[in-house]
């Protein structure tokens, strides 16, 4: 049993080498939004339960299985859009080599479109914390509001520079 544990260990942290040294700086914002999909989720559920304590004869308020999947679903379409966005990485550096071009390892796209998802992640929780009850600081909704706004205002600047 020790050695399978063993042998299970070093599998593991193997392809999380792996990983790491292909996606670079990728991997760990990957990991951070991993870990804030949790945290979102489990704010939601306990802000939708705090909102079923305060209105106890509504059915509008209260956590529902359906809301949950839903936002399951939505998480899993997040990890999809990310990866369209590591391999259209990947497809301008291989074309970028195959014409000659230099643009390094390259992962514009996937660590924007990850950056976008951390800060709604962010905006989330944030926002379910104030559903429980907590006094979320203005400053800092809109500290995250901005960032994102920036990230969508540098992702639109670059697709129209790409079209001229």
């Amino acid at each position: 049993m020790d050695r399978y544990l063993i042998v299970l260990q070093m599998s593991f942290a193997g392809v999380i080498a792996w990983l790491s040294n292909k996606l670079g700086i990728l991997f760990p914002m990957l990991g951070v939004l991993c870990v804030l999909m949790i945290v979102d989720y489990i704010t939601g559920m306990l802000a939708s339960k705090t909102e079923a304590i305060d209105h106890p004869d509504d059915p509008a308020y209260g956590w529902c299985s359906a809301k949950g999947a839903k936002g399951i679903l939505k998480k899993v379409a997040y990890m999809c859009v990310i990866a369209a966005a590591i391999v259209l990485d990947y497809v301008i550096v291989v074309l970028a080599a195959h014409l000659g071009l230099d643009v390094g390892k390259g992962v514009f796209f996937a660590l924007l479109a990850t950056a976008w998802y951390i800060l709604n992640e962010l905006l989330s929780i944030t926002e379910n914390a104030g559903r429980m009850g907590a006094n979320v600081p203005g400053w800092l909704i809109g500290y995250i509001a901005a960032l994102k706004s920036k990230i969508d205002d540098e992702g639109d600047k670059d697709a129209d520079d790409l079209k001229d």
